[in-house]
């Protein structure tokens, strides 16, 4: 008869050293944050927006993309809203620019009090949601990477904490999500 007493003692320990070496692979998704609760009506703040400053897009019932208004595939959306940003020449139809001092890039003319406003449709399917959130969020890092290139002569991500900041700075992310209460109190 063979001993197997310490059969069990020698899986536990493969058990254990395969859980310790072994990495898992870990989806890295969209950075966002929920709305917070609605607040009360003491608490509320409308903040005024120029019209010029505010790019929507609308993901309606039938996953249709709308621009401005005007239908659009989702594959046009970075290139739109790098234009938006950016506003390299200064369009008197596109976000307003101003002056800002900003450490490691000096004096800037950039246009930071824009917003992207999204609007979901309930109805509408979470792949097309989130890929428009997904062309957003692509859409500013190839902004961040391009002045990078040009201020830093390397890629964002090869830029240090400081260089990162500044680039955030001078290209802000700001994204709207608009919530409308429904019929029979849904929001």
């Amino acid at each position: 008869m063979i001993n197997a007493a310490s059969v069990a003692d020698i899986s536990f320990m493969l058990l254990i050293l395969f859980l310790m070496v072994t990495s898992m692979d870990v989806d890295k998704g969209l950075s966002r944050q929920l709305p917070p609760p609605d607040p009360t009506e003491e608490e509320r703040e409308e903040t005024r927006v120029s019209e010029r400053n505010v790019m929507k897009i609308e993901v309606t019932a039938d996953n249709k993309i709308m621009l401005d208004g005007k239908e659009a595939a989702l594959g046009d959306i970075r290139q739109r809203v790098m234009t938006f940003v950016e506003n390299e020449t200064n369009r008197a139809d596109l976000p307003e620019k101003h002056e800002m001092d900003i450490p490691l890039l000096g004096k800037c003319q950039i246009t930071d009090r824009h917003v992207i406003q999204i609007e979901a449709d309930r109805q509408s399917d979470y792949d097309v949601y989130f890929g428009v959130q997904n062309e957003i969020v692509a859409a500013y890092n190839t902004l961040r990477d391009k002045l990078s290139k040009q201020r830093f002569g390397r890629t964002y991500g090869q830029c240090s904490d400081a260089q990162k900041e500044a680039l955030r700075t001078y290209y802000r992310q700001r994204v709207a999500e608009i919530y409308q209460k429904r019929e029979g109190g849904e929001q």
